[in-house]
């Protein structure tokens, strides 16, 4: 047996495994039960390592459930596609071992985290589930399964989320998540519906290739990015982000980030290649580029008035999903046009795809600094805090690397995805770089904030009892550390070997077409 070939699925039973099993490991007591979320969360990352070296590789990696072919032949020659297909392209592979990454530092730092809590058996199985719903989103094939993987993400979201129910804030935050959840997973069934019932397929590759575009196809598009861009966090749908980021325990959080990218994920898949060339206006793009600058400016301006540092940080979560937003309505816009494309489309599409990783680890990061500080001082809110640094050096240094990750400070690899972004957008118009410099200023600004209030400044309370956090909610916020300096000091290599194949990947709609309806069936 090749085990390359079955990675895919392995990807997805590997967490589903954990989730089921956690409750009978529950039993064996406190050590195999964390035995059990460790081991289900790095069996998932090593699985998405080796998928996304496959497919480096060998291409397009296409794995059909249940049979060696996807295809029904038809009398009249033609091939069908009718089963449940995982297919998984550069793009895809990144993404899931961009997710699996924060799964593991998210897992790592529970440990110690949630050790003080009751019902955790619930949580590793909950844990697990959303892993499986947000890596399952990044590599299923086709529409149906990807509002399947949607939910599942989601209804393990508004366990984890609510997990402190005896707070009234946590019980608040987990219902408009689900509120919110619902109306968008229902959007994504009515234009998936909708689509079938004009094609009679389900299959994003073989929908790609016979899709045009018509007033059908017009109203799907609308529900579908409206759904998405609404579950990544853009404005003037965010509503839900900095309560649910903040209310949950950090370590969620952490895989909360990566899962908001698994629905940018599905709406750059969305746009590129189940749509692609024959979007035809540059409508879409544009309204994508508005919501990111919407979505920068707002977001950083909330930011700034925060006091309480994960409200201060979800916020900051919803200005750097913009960055992505333009990146993406930049390539969207050119991708028409050749010469555009190859001149500075592609550099925009690279710009945002890196950014995608770069901000699922420094932002994961945050939020577990965050974490640590509320662990050791019992306080989330800044004008409370002080003089944390020397009590708390290591947790400061790594607060220190992720802000200046996020700031875009060079040589950090936030720095390199903004660049992209700024000279690519540039060539599009002026104004769209001066907005997200401004951007970058005020981030800078605000961490700067943070920093000196919570790490530096006065101490408003006692630090007897502060101390540093235990190993294990370290070993999880140097994982994330250990990625964005690995990123920031081989950034050709970064380029190269991740960024530049899944960018290349996204916009060859024929490749990924090609990959079900060709060699692929």
């Amino acid at each position: 047996m090749n085990l390359n070939e079955h990675l895919p699925a392995l990807l997805l039973a590997v967490p589903l495994l954990g989730a089921f099993t956690a409750p009978l490991f529950s039993l064996g007591g406190k050590f195999l039960r964390n035995a059990a979320l460790l081991a289900a969360t790095f069996l998932t990352l090593v699985v998405a390592f080796l998928l996304w070296r496959h497919v480096s590789a060998a291409g397009v990696a296409v794995y059909v459930m249940g049979a060696k072919s996807a295809a029904l032949t038809l009398p009249s020659g033609m091939k069908f596609p009718i089963r449940i297909i995982l297919e998984v392209d550069a793009f895809s592979a990144f993404m899931a071992l961009t997710g699996a990454i924060a799964s593991f530092a998210g897992a790592l730092f529970s440990l110690n985290y949630m050790n003080r809590f009751t019902g955790l058996n619930r949580f590793v199985s909950l844990y697990c589930l959303l892993t499986a719903g947000m890596l399952g989103m990044m590599v299923t094939g086709d529409l149906f399964n990807f509002f399947v993987f949607f939910e599942v993400a989601s209804i393990a979201s508004f366990g984890l989320i609510a997990f402190w129910r005896d707070k009234p804030e946590a019980i608040e935050a987990s219902f408009k998540y689900a509120l919110v959840s619902q109306v968008a997973s229902m959007f994504i069934l009515v234009a998936a519906g909708a689509l079938y019932g004009k094609y009679n397929i389900l299959n994003m590759a073989a929908m790609g290739s016979v899709l045009t575009l018509g007033t059908l196809e017009k109203v799907a598009l609308v529900f579908l990015v409206g759904a998405l861009a609404c579950k990544c966090g853009a404005f003037p749908m965010h509503m839900w982000l900095p309560d649910a980021y903040a209310e949950a325990p950090s370590g969620v959080t952490c895989l909360l980030v990566a899962v908001s990218q698994a629905s940018l994920y599905g709406l750059m898949r969305v746009c590129f290649s189940l749509y692609g060339v024959t979007l035809g206006s540059s409508f879409l793009p544009w309204v994508i580029i508005l919501l990111g600058l919407a979505s920068m400016f707002f977001g950083v301006s909330m930011a700034v008035v925060q006091h309480e540092i994960k409200r201060l940080m979800g916020y900051h979560s919803v200005s750097q999903v913009g960055y992505m937003l333009l990146g993406l309505g930049a390539g969207l816009l050119v991708l028409p046009d050749p010469a555009a494309l190859a001149s500075y489309g592609l550099t925009a599409i690279s710009g945002g795809i890196y950014h995608m990783f770069n901000y699922t680890m420094y932002k994961a990061l945050l939020f577990l600094t965050a974490g640590a500080i509320y662990y050791a001082t019992g306080t989330r809110d800044l004008n409370e805090m002080g003089g944390l640094a020397k009590k708390m050096p290591y947790t400061t240094f790594m607060f220190v690397i992720a802000a200046a990750a996020i700031s875009g400070l060079p040589p950090f690899n936030g720095f390199v995805s903004k660049l992209l972004i700024y000279e690519s957008v540039f060539a599009i118009h002026p104004a769209l770089t001066v907005v997200a410099l401004l951007t970058s200023v005020l981030t800078l600004a605000s961490f700067v904030k943070v920093f000196q209030t919570a790490f530096l400044g006065p101490r408003k309370f006692s630090l007897s009892g502060v101390k540093e956090v235990p190993s294990g909610m370290l070993l999880g916020m140097t994982v994330l550390t250990v990625a964005i300096i690995g990123a920031s000091l081989f950034p050709t290599w970064t380029l190269s070997h991740l960024v530049e194949p899944a960018a290349k990947a996204l916009v060859d709609q024929g490749a990924y077409i090609g990959a079900v309806m060709g060699g692929g069936m």
